[in-house]
């Protein structure tokens, strides 16, 4: 596995935006306006990005860690044989499959299975 975004709540994503940009160099990725609000992708140097959403549904603050995987259904079934808390199986989404462990702490570990 390896870590590709972290997910950020934020209360202002202008503010969030100018600062990660501005201060931190990351650059915008991709924006998207959803029902629930709003969502900006950020990439920076190397394979890792952030992930900002503005939504009235969340309490700011780190949401999730999400992992690229090879292959979605051998990593779930490994985790579930480690005892790992599967809180949602693999389902189909537009870029390949998706998966999510809860941490011991309820962090959300999200698994991307790109379609290659």
């Amino acid at each position: 596995m390896k870590i590709r975004y972290a997910t950020m709540i934020v209360n202002d994503m202008e503010e969030s935006v100018k600062f990660y940009t501005e201060t931190l160099d990351f650059t915008v990725d991709e924006v998207f306006d959803v029902p629930e609000g709003k969502i900006t992708l950020l990439d920076g140097e190397g394979f890792a990005g952030i992930e900002l959403i503005e939504s009235s549904n969340f309490g700011s603050g780190l949401y999730s860690i999400g992992m690229d995987v090879e292959d979605i259904h051998k990593e779930i079934e490994n985790l579930e044989a480690k005892g790992a808390n599967i809180a949602m199986k693999p389902i189909k989404i537009q870029v390949g499959y998706m998966a999510k462990v809860i941490d011991p702490n309820g962090i959300n570990i999200v698994l991307v299975q790109h379609n290659r």
